[in-house]
């Protein structure tokens, strides 16, 4: 299994909106590729807390099979729509996989 943790923080004001309206932007589209591929084990998908000024804005927690069944949602249409959502809303991010 691989675990897939991502982590962002969102620019205060961007062409498509405030950070707040990226953010449910973002936790929408996140949470509509929850069921792409086969192997998805988990897939949550969280804001940071209001009131932690160390905390991320949004987090991606999710859990695969295997390599493969996450090489396959990295490269899935519906992914890569996030993924040119988010380059323009993030100002930056940090991603971790390893396996359990």
């Amino acid at each position: 299994m691989i675990q897939h943790i991502v982590v962002w923080h969102f620019k205060d004001q961007t062409e498509t909106g405030s950070k707040a309206q990226n953010l449910q932007q973002a936790v929408a589209l996140l949470k509509s590729c929850a069921h792409l591929v086969d192997g998805t084990m988990t897939f949550d998908v969280a804001l940071g807390a209001d009131n932690a000024a160390c905390t991320a804005d949004l987090v991606l927690n999710s859990a695969f099979a295997s390599q493969a069944a996450l090489d396959a949602y990295q490269v899935h249409p519906d992914h890569e729509a996030v993924k040119a959502f988010m380059k323009q809303a993030v100002a930056s991010r940090e991603c971790m996989d390893y396996s359990v």
